[in-house]
């Protein structure tokens, strides 16, 4: 198949070069500066360095890839097409070494005899190593298995992309986390939940007949940051998934990920017994229902071979589940467990729980039912944790079961997408919240204890590990709505293979690859990516505030939510505001959520003096004339973060504008109206939020401040109808 990415690649170079010999010098010029995102960061354009295009062309003359599979096919397909368009010439495949340039082999290959060639043991570990063989000057690619080869063209072309020296090259690496998948909150009529860029890129009425070039597209780009796993279908699972014939129909996506190394996870309705099996229960220990589950397992399995297993949200927001049957958590994973474990399958059972039943703090609701079952689960189940313990909001501290289970896998789950951070319509560059909760320390097993030790296994040594990210991905041309979304894509899978890097190394990788090398680029790119997630929490959610969005769309804000079928879905359940004060007590005098974590992690967020601001009225009720760290009043210094955010949208916006000219005018634009309009949704943040808590503090804007020019009614009576996302109501 060939990838629609190539084939717009190599056809658009091959018009512009027919039109500059033929004198079309403006027709070239247009078709050069018109960029509408498609091809994410594989932009495989010419080298515009001199220097170092001469350097890459006298080292890169030819390319061997030792082996054949369809693996293999890929990572020679993709260093031909890449190196074809970023040194503007043609490079010429061979099937041995007899020149200057690219060898791609296994670390037993009769090539490297002599070579000090080692690669790390995994499966996926890839080594980028220069060598000289019979007076040749090879750039080696050696790994483990054909996906470990794949992985390892990727990296040698993002290194010329980003203009790196190929004279002395030693790379080894391997993957920190085992799982890297995506979550696609995607249904069977291609609306996605949460999702801001489109409708689903899955075809389900034109599969699997029909096979869109885009679906190869998807599991490149996945695979040039080597995610590993795709969830094809939403956590709300609907049952009919599991017939033959969307079995079928699954089949044809996995046909299409299996070279590059993705392996496809189906969602379990945990009530398709019923619904898809005619039974009268769904009960885990019914053996009736166990041998439908199994039977069913090995049905996808001749389907799908390499079918990854069954990720499952059960008890949570309506969701049938174990607990139906009086049964717990693990008796329902343990169940599916069973079902793939023949296959090699794992089961990933979500964290993700609460009841409106229970009249706690919501936030200490997973870890309630999760902590007394740890060491229950089977050895191929991971119990799925979001990074915070409320909802993906734009700052949680760290969820209380990182550290909590030591028996037990625990997978992280992020949000690409940004269902509470303004959606496809704001910049926000995820990376720095995933580092802030994967850098956070536990103090589970002592100092050092971190978030990113836990879920990668190496603090208890646990034989699987995992990392999801909710995907941002859509049918929008550009994939992800905001031409800026593509940098969390990006960051979360660099992030999922090695988690020690940091957001500002990712950042200039992805602005490299996107816009180019140029310094003039990167630096101020740079800057707007590095501050602007401090920005949208300033603007939405300063110093610990949550959840405080519109209801059900989560679009803007909310404070003044106070009327919904359960407590814990407004605004007002979660920043309690009175006359004396703002912030959710979670010490000891309130709903003590603070006992879940460890005793030097409570102690520092259950004094306010220690606590950082930035999660203060996360754990406290603070009175409006709390004096902070600063000297302010906590109202003034509430009203500073919220000025400060709207600040600095516009100091974005005219680091962006003094662009112009320097990136390709389509793309330009986009991101300028997109800027523009969160500018305007970052003031009616502002002012919603100060206005509304000014009716309780009755105290006065701070000077200097400008006072917002509409009042309070006019920012509560603002609807959003048909904000894209908005799950529908069971």
């Amino acid at each position: 198949m060939n990838s629609l990415f190539g084939s717009l690649h190599c056809e658009r170079n091959s018009l512009m070069r027919s039109l500059l010999l033929t004198g079309g010098l403006l027709a070239a010029f247009f078709l050069v500066a018109a960029e509408d995102g498609y091809r994410l960061w594989l932009r495989y354009d010419l080298v515009q360095d001199q220097a170092r295009l001469a350097a890459y062309k006298q080292a890169i003359k030819g390319i061997t890839v030792e082996g054949n599979s369809p693996t293999l096919d890929a990572a020679a397909r993709e260093l031909s097409m890449g190196l074809k368009g970023l040194l503007g010439t043609d490079v010429p495949l061979s099937a041995r070494p007899d020149f200057d340039g690219i060898v791609c082999v296994k670390p037993n290959s009769p090539i490297l005899k002599g070579l000090n060639i080692n690669v790390q043991q995994s499966a996926e570990a890839f080594t980028v190593q220069t060598a000289v063989l019979n007076k040749r000057k090879l750039i080696v690619i050696a790994a483990n298995s054909d996906i470990g080869i794949l992985y390892g063209a990727f990296h040698l072309l993002r290194m010329i992309q980003t203009n790196q020296d190929l004279t002395n090259i030693n790379v080894s690496t391997s993957p920190r986390i085992q799982l890297r998948m995506l979550n696609h909150w995607d249904n069977l009529d291609r609306t996605v939940e949460r999702g801001y860029a489109g409708f689903s890129l899955w075809d389900w009425h034109r599969l699997p007949d029909y096979i869109d070039p885009r679906y190869e597209d998807y599991a490149r780009a996945n695979a040039s940051i080597g995610i590993n796993a795709a969830s094809i279908t939403n956590v709300n699972a609907n049952a009919k998934i599991l017939s033959p014939e969307y079995m079928e129909k699954a089949a044809a996506l996995a046909a299409v990920f299996r070279p590059y190394g993705i392996k496809v996870f189906l969602t379990a309705r945990f009530s398709a017994p019923i619904e898809a099996g005619g039974l009268k229960t769904a009960d885990p220990l019914d053996e009736e229902v166990r041998q439908w589950w199994k039977n069913k397992t090995a049905e996808i399995y001749k389907y799908i071979p390499d079918f990854g297993g069954f990720l499952v949200k059960a008890n949570s927001e309506g969701q049938p589940g174990p607990q139906n049957y009086n049964r717990s958590h693990a008796d329902g994973a343990n169940m599916l467990a069973d079902a793939v474990q023949p296959f090699g399958g794992v089961v990933i059972w979500r964290a993700f729980v609460y009841d409106s039943k229970v009249p706690d703090d919501r936030a200490k609701q997973a870890y309630n039912e999760f902590k007394p079952l740890d060491g229950t689960f089977r050895n191929n189940v991971l119990v799925q944790v979001k990074n915070g313990a409320i909802d993906f909001q734009p700052r949680e501290p760290f969820h209380p079961l990182f550290g909590a289970m030591p028996q037990t896998p625990i997978m992280m789950e992020f949000q690409i997408t940004q269902e509470y951070l303004g959606f496809a319509t704001h910049l926000v560059y995820l990376a720095t919240m995933f580092k802030e909760c994967l850098d956070s320390d536990t103090y589970s097993k002592g100092t050092g204890s971190t978030v990113a030790k836990v879920i990668d296994g190496s603090l208890e040594q646990h034989r699987i590990s995992g990392m999801a990210g909710v995907a941002n991905t859509g049918t929008d041309r550009n994939w992800t709505g905001h031409l800026f979304g593509q940098a969390n894509w990006y960051a979360f899978g660099r992030l999922a293979w090695d988690h020690q890097l940091s957001p500002e190394t990712i950042a200039n990788e992805w602005i490299r690859m996107t816009f180019g090398n140029a310094k003039e680029l990167v630096g101020p790119l740079r800057s707007i990516m590095m501050e602007s997630r401090e920005a949208t929490v300033n603007y939405m959610t300063p110093l610990g505030l949550h959840h405080i969005m519109g209801a059900n769309h989560h679009y803007g804000p909310g404070p003044w939510v106070s009327k919904m079928s359960r407590p814990d879905w407004t605004s007002t359940y979660y920043h309690k505001a009175d006359s004396l004060g703002v912030g959710f007590d979670r010490t000891s005098k309130g709903s003590n959520a603070l006992a879940q974590y460890a005793p030097n992690v409570a102690s520092r967020f259950n004094n306010m003096a220690t606590c950082p601001d930035e999660y203060l009225l996360w754990f406290h009720h603070v009175n409006w004339d709390y004096k902070m760290k600063s000297g302010k009043t906590l109202w003034d210094e509430l009203c500073y973060h919220y000025y400060a955010g709207v600040d600095s949208v516009r100091s974005m916006q005219r680091t962006w504008n003094s662009l112009k000219g320097k990136i390709d005018t389509e793309r330009f634009e986009q991101v300028r109206m997109l800027l523009t309009a969160q500018e305007k949704e970052a003031v009616n943040w502002r002012n919603s939020c100060v206005l509304y808590f000014q009716t309780f503090s009755k105290m006065k804007l701070p000077a200097g401040l400008e006072p917002p020019d509409k009042d309070l009614k006019y920012y509560m009576d603002l609807e959003f109808p048909y904000a894209p996302g908005i799950r529908p109501r069971w």
